[in-house]
C-alpha cells in the first residue's frame, strides 16, 4: 500500500512494479491482428494472416460492418482464430496485451482514419487502443497503411475505384513512421516480409 503525503521521488520508489509478468518478452508467442474498416487490400491482408499460426484477430466496429460486404463472416474466421470484437467502451480485450500473449501487433489493413488517430494519440477503437497500449509495453506494431501514394487503385464491393489521398493523409503516414515500436509498411509483399522477419527475430525491433 502506498502511504499518503509522499513527495514525487518517494512515490515513485513506493510504487515500483512488484514482479508482475507483463514485461516478460520470452513468454510472448502470438500475433494480435487488428482489422479496420478498409476494403482496400482487405483480401490480401487476410490471405497473409491465414499463412501464420498463433494469430488472434481484433475487429473494429467498422471492420465488422465491412467484412461481410467483401464475403467474410465471423463464423469462418473463428474456425482458425480467436476473434475479439469492439463491443466495450474501454476496449477490454486490449488487456490481453498485458498477459504476455503477443510479441507483435499487426493493424492490416489500416484506414486513413485509424492511421490519423494513431499518429495523434487518439485511442477510441479496438485497433487504436491496441496500438497505444502496445507502444507503452514495448510491443512492436506493424501497420499496413492504405493511403500512402498520390493515386490509389482500390477494390470496392462492386468495382475497382481510383482514389487520390489528400496531403494530410500522406503526412499522417509520415508522422506515424517516426513512432517507436512501430513499423509502417505500404504493400502486401512488404507486410508479409516484415512479419516473416519478425518471426525470425521476435525480440529485436
Amino acid at each position: 500500500m502506498i502511504k499518503k503525503n509522499l513527495d514525487h521521488s518517494e512515490w515513485v520508489t513506493a510504487s515500483k512494479p512488484t514482479g508482475g509478468i507483463a514485461g516478460n518478452k520470452n513468454l510472448r508467442k502470438k500475433i494480435a491482428w487488428a482489422i479496420t474498416g478498409s476494403g482496400h487490400f482487405l483480401e490480401e491482408s487476410l490471405s497473409i494472416c491465414s499463412q501464420f499460426e498463433s494469430v488472434d484477430i481484433y475487429l473494429s466496429s467498422a471492420a465488422e460492418e465491412v467484412l461481410p460486404i467483401y464475403g467474410y463472416s465471423l463464423q469462418s474466421m473463428r474456425k482458425k482464430n480467436k476473434v475479439f470484437r469492439d463491443k466495450t467502451t474501454s476496449s477490454v480485450p486490449v488487456g490481453m496485451l498485458y498477459d504476455n500473449h503477443y510479441h507483435t501487433v499487426v493493424i492490416a489493413p489500416a484506414t486513413s482514419n485509424t492511421v490519423a488517430k494513431c499518429a495523434f494519440g487518439i485511442s477510441d477503437s479496438l485497433p487504436t487502443n491496441m496500438f497505444a497500449q502496445a507502444g507503452k509495453l514495448g510491443i512492436l506494431t506493424i501497420i499496413f497503411a492504405c493511403d500512402t501514394e498520390p493515386v490509389v487503385i482500390t477494390k470496392a464491393p462492386k468495382e475497382w475505384v481510383e482514389l487520390k489521398p489528400r496531403q494530410i493523409e500522406l503526412n499522417n503516414v509520415k508522422k506515424l513512421e517516426k513512432f517507436p515500436f512501430c513499423k509502417v509498411v505500404k504493400s502486401p509483399s512488404k507486410l508479409e516480409a516484415a512479419l516473416r522477419n519478425r518471426l525470425k527475430n521476435p525480440g529485436i525491433f
